[in-house]
């Protein structure tokens, strides 16, 4: 029944959201994920969105206390990219088919926001038909605005945790849950293809937190959603915890498409991490983006956000090897958000 209401995009409660979650039937799993999976071929064809990553500093000002490149984690080499790296690094992804460039990095000031305004107007003056997608932060409006207007076109900010309690317990003190959600609504109305996100199973989260993370993403309807699961990071303070459950992330990621069917969900490296067919089980429930890293290999070894992140496929030809064996296949366009919802 829950289910039902779900297909037929009704809001549901925070307490039939945590019903949801912790269904035990495994008929009510396999019709979660079959109807995840029938509607995510409906729309998408069973075409893959490709993005290239390309992770531009691991320079960050934040504590977070899950993050591998958390500011205090002195055994981290720092680096930032040149904007000439940057120009060449996506031109190399423009031509093996790229359409999508995701500059990612820590959150910090390592570039002003002239500079990355600068290295987005050489982007687009580069390769007009190319999206770009950031993932750098917290910033002012001001900075957002600066930003599209130069030519951004999306912006992931992963939200964490929809309930302050919990968010509280996952970040520092300098951190705020309400600056974060403030963030996510102004770059929605700034028209930016808006990415919010969390992790599943990061320390003291409860079914009751992921249900919370489901209303909001059905009330908030973002473009794209990160989902993975929680791995610990060595020099952390949750270096010991355990990593989060590549069931229950499924489960989530299934239900995230029943509730925003045409959302842009990529199957993250966290989960591959985890699984050895972790970016194909997620293709199969729900996921409809990969994000092969094209960042340089110095760059690649010095941004590690968590055990393993780095061990997965990033060649394009492996990457349809992989999508064939599950009748997929990569779908080469700029692949935007299109809410018919």
């Amino acid at each position: 029944m829950l289910l039902d209401q779900l297909i037929a995009q009704k809001p549901l409660t925070i307490s039939e959201f945590k019903e949801l979650i912790e269904q035990k039937d495994p008929r009510f799993q396999k019709e979660l994920q079959d109807y995840a999976e029938h509607i995510t071929e409906q729309i998408f064809h069973k075409g893959v969105y490709i993005r290239a990553l390309l992770e531009i500093s691991n320079i960050c000002e934040n504590n977070c206390y899950y993050c591998g490149i958390r500011k205090d984690n002195q055994t981290v080499k720092r680096y930032k990219l040149r904007p000439e790296t940057i120009l060449s690094t996506a031109h190399f992804a423009y031509q093996k088919g790229f359409r999508t460039l995701v500059m990612q990095g820590g959150e910090s000031k390592a570039y002003s926001a002239k500079e990355m305004e600068k290295i987005i107007l050489d982007l687009k003056h580069q390769h007009p038909d190319m999206a770009i997608t950031l993932s750098l932060g917290e910033f002012s409006e001001e900075t957002y605005r600066l930003w599209k207007n130069a030519g951004a076109d999306r912006y992931l900010l992963r939200h964490e945790s929809y309930n302050p309690e919990h968010y509280a317990k996952i970040h520092p003190k300098e951190l705020s849950f309400e600056h974060r959600i403030d963030c996510l609504n102004t770059l929605k109305a700034l028209s930016y293809q808006t990415g919010a996100g969390f992790m599943v199973g990061s320390p003291f989260q409860t079914t009751e937190h992921l249900a919370h993370d489901l209303k909001f993403i059905q009330e908030f309807k973002p473009a794209m959603i990160g989902l993975g699961p929680f791995i610990p990071a060595p020099n952390t303070p949750f270096q010991h915890y355990k990593a989060g459950s590549t069931d229950l992330t499924l489960r989530l990621l299934s239900l995230l498409r029943i509730i925003n069917p045409y959302a842009l969900i990529p199957a993250t490296t966290a989960l591959s991490a985890l699984s050895s067919h972790g970016r194909l089980e997620a293709l199969r429930v729900g996921a409809n983006v990969v994000m092969p890293n094209v960042s340089p290999k110095e760059a690649r070894e010095s941004y590690q956000l968590y055990v393993k992140k780095n061990e997965t496929t990033d060649s394009l030809d492996q990457l349809e090897k992989e999508l064939s064996t599950i009748g997929y296949h990569v779908d080469y366009t700029i692949g935007d958000y299109q809410n018919k919802i």
